[in-house]
């Protein structure tokens, strides 16, 4: 029996639901944490950023209109298919970082589990973060948590799906859209668990994943005036000069550095703004 060729797959990018090559024709090589070729990635461009922000407000409003209850759905269902191809998921964690089987298995096990603890919090998000406020006169006055709208991710360069889930998901959680750029050096979990959202009911544009440079993408993101927040968690060194650049359109900055058990609660309050609302008392 003849061998076979050596069949090298080449993993595209996801924007408004659909996965696009790089409009500039560009690919990269991603290697193991040995050194050995794993596959292709598309190289993302300027100009996908910009497809991506423009698909990522189009979407916003829907997911925000969805129901609290529907997006805790809709999150659990990604859980369940990530889940289900677990085996999938955990081959590529082993393989971009370097881990034995069985840990690259809890690996997954504990980014499922962080994906469903998310889906847990869409209808819960409005009571911890809202309230009755205190007023003098016949008014109610209330405190709503509303989303800042798109948000730009920058996930972890170590963490490759781990990290992927909590920069994604938290700002998911509470009604925003995501551009989310990949690590660079370790994206085909976070690409594999990309391409599970396009048919887990998440809607086109709700979850758009890029590959690339961060040197060449993230200050494309951190300026973009139509980018209502960035995290930049996977900022590397690069933090306050991208912090910097997204100040001149006022955007939601959230910063690395702060771990703990505080840490998932400080991601689902870094990307929601505070609506006040009056109402008359009735008689």
């Amino acid at each position: 029996m003849s061998e076979r060729l050596d069949v090298r797959k080449t993993y595209k990018l996801l924007i408004d639901g659909a996965f696009p090559r790089s409009e500039s024709g560009r690919t990269y090589e991603v290697v193991d944490a040995h050194g050995a070729f794993v596959a292709n990635v598309a190289r993302a461009s300027r100009k996908d950023v910009r497809d991506a922000v423009r698909a990522a407000r189009a979407a916003q409003p829907r997911w925000w209109g969805a129901s609290a209850y529907n997006r805790g759905q809709v999150l659990y269902r990604w859980a369940e298919m990530a889940d289900a191809r677990s085996h999938e998921l955990a081959e590529q964690v082993a393989a971009a970082e370097g881990l034995s089987a069985a840990d690259a298995r809890a690996s997954v096990g504990r980014a499922v589990d962080r994906l469903v603890w998310y889906a847990g919090w869409t209808d819960k998000v409005t009571q911890v973060f809202g309230g009755a406020n205190p007023v003098a006169g016949p008014f109610f006055n209330f405190s709503l948590p509303v989303p800042s709208g798109v948000v730009a991710v920058l996930a972890p360069r170590d963490s490759s799906l781990e990290g992927f889930v909590d920069v994604v998901a938290a700002p998911l959680c509470v009604g925003n859209a995501v551009i989310a750029l990949a690590s660079a050096t370790r994206p085909l979990p976070a690409v594999l668990l990309g391409e599970m959202s396009a048919t887990a009911d998440v809607p086109g544009g709700v979850v758009n994943v890029l590959t690339g440079s961060l040197e060449e993408l993230a200050p494309v993101l951190a300026s973009h005036e139509d980018v209502d927040g960035i995290d930049l968690e996977g900022a590397l060194g690069a933090t306050g000069d991208l912090a910097a650049v997204a100040a001149a359109s006022i955007k939601r900055v959230l910063r690395p550095g702060h771990g703990g058990a505080e840490a998932p609660l400080r991601r689902l309050r870094a990307f929601v703004e505070t609506s006040t609302v009056w109402h008359t008392v009735g008689q």
